[in-house]
């Protein structure tokens, strides 16, 4: 059964928190909140664009996605 606050709910976002806080967060020592926005933002931007993920099959998001074939739709 699948219940309120179940750990499957939320695990892909929690592995994105994570890989945000290990490979960009932790790593940089940012003075200010401008800073911060900005390196996440570039981050994020690798993390889409340029970083391969195992789960697409070794495509980056943005390639994943791209590469996605849209749906045939049935004629009514």
């Amino acid at each position: 059964m699948d219940g309120k606050g179940a750990w499957r709910d939320n695990r892909m976002i929690e592995r994105l928190w994570r890989s945000l806080k290990y490979e960009c967060v932790y790593l940089h020592a940012f003075e200010s909140g401008s800073e911060t926005k900005a390196g996440i933002r570039k981050w994020l931007a690798y993390y889409n664009g340029e970083r391969p993920h195992s789960t697409h099959g070794i495509l980056t998001p943005d390639e994943a996605y791209d590469s996605k074939t849209e749906p045939m739709r049935l004629a009514a």
